[in-house]
């Protein structure tokens, strides 16, 4: 149910953890020189109807508190910091062309709990500013070639640490839009037809989530840009970079990203998405007063990566979280351990 029939790790729970950290400090050293991001630290929790949280599709319920000693004011845990991270761009004064990177860390109670999701998630949430001459598709390709220059540099890396760890990634990235996929496969669902483009090229990177009647997956209106006519008639200046994992002959999204919504965009997907009343949120008050830069930013799952690196079976090999007792069954008659 949780495990490929004839899987056993190839690490040990020492060996894995010292992985971990293996993976995660090249990773984020090579991102980081790459796209010229500085860290920073972000926040836990935002305050509730501020617009600064992600609502992701828009269905998934925060994780919601009061604070005592702030008069009861309502908090909520993020779900991912979309769009905390254009204002604190602003916020820092950062220059064009540069950006920054944090450890972000959220709770997502809504979210399905299986080999590769988990209610606790986290990612490397980077944001850099560009101009608007750069808000295209062209920009937006350059910049999944460098993270996954990143993602392959690393694999490498880690395979010369650990011998047993070999790198199963193509030498390059395929782009490819959810409207070509759409119209190349009718009558495959959008998780069927990304399992069949990422065995055929290895790793793509999937143009215009968001975007589609029905759209191919969701995405909130108000950070990434998904509903822009580009090139071919196509819409949507952002997507996910998805491998083939061949430990479990499945595709594995590893991140998505995008260039962000500018005022026009911002106001067109609020109407598509029938919620204009978000404009009157702090947060979307402020982009569209013009205090935003414009910039291009994204997510990048740092236990997915680490499973998919270390060619592990469940996410729960490497983040502690909750899961079902009987996935940790399976797991110890697979010799793994879920932290």
């Amino acid at each position: 149910m949780y495990f490929p029939e004839e899987y056993k790790p190839i690490l040990g729970p020492h060996e894995t953890e010292k992985a971990i950290k293996d993976a995660k400090d090249t990773f984020e050293r090579e991102l980081s020189g790459a796209l010229r991001l500085s860290r920073v630290t972000s926040p836990l929790f935002v305050p509730s109807a501020s617009g600064i949280n992600d609502d992701l599709n828009g269905v998934e319920n925060p994780v919601r508190f009061s604070v005592k000693n702030l008069e009861g004011k309502n908090m909520e845990i993020i779900q991912s910091l979309a769009k905390w991270k254009r204002m604190a761009l602003a916020d820092y004064k950062i220059e064009h062309g540069r950006g920054i990177y944090t450890d972000m860390n959220a709770l997502r109670p809504d979210d399905d709990i299986d080999a590769i999701h988990s209610i606790y998630v986290d990612q490397w949430d980077w944001e850099k500013v560009i101009s608007a001459e750069e808000r295209n598709l062209d920009y937006l390709k350059s910049t999944v070639r460098t993270i996954y220059s990143a993602i392959k540099r690393t694999a490498f890396l880690l395979s010369e640490d650990f011998p047993s760890i070999h790198d199963t990634l193509p030498e390059d990235i395929a782009f490819v839009h959810t409207e070509d996929a759409a119209l190349e496969f009718p009558s495959l669902t959008p998780q069927e037809r990304e399992k069949v483009l990422a065995k055929r090229y290895g790793a793509i990177f999937l143009i215009g989530i968001g975007y589609g009647n029905p759209p191919h997956s969701g995405r909130a209106p108000d950070y990434d840009d998904w509903s822009t006519p580009t090139e071919g008639g196509h819409h949507g200046l952002n997507g996910d970079i998805i491998v083939w994992d061949t430990v479990r002959s499945d595709s594995l999204e590893l991140s998505s990203m995008g260039i962000r919504v500018d005022s026009t965009a911002l106001l067109r997907q609020l109407d598509i998405r029938g919620c204009r009343e978000r404009e009157n949120l702090y947060w979307h008050r402020r982009l569209l007063g013009g205090e935003y830069p414009e910039t291009i930013g994204g997510g990048i799952g740092q236990s997915r990566l680490c499973m998919f690196l270390l060619h592990k079976a469940h996410v729960g090999e490497v983040q502690a979280s909750v899961w079902p007792e009987e996935a940790r069954e399976e797991a110890k008659a697979h010799g793994a351990l879920l932290l």
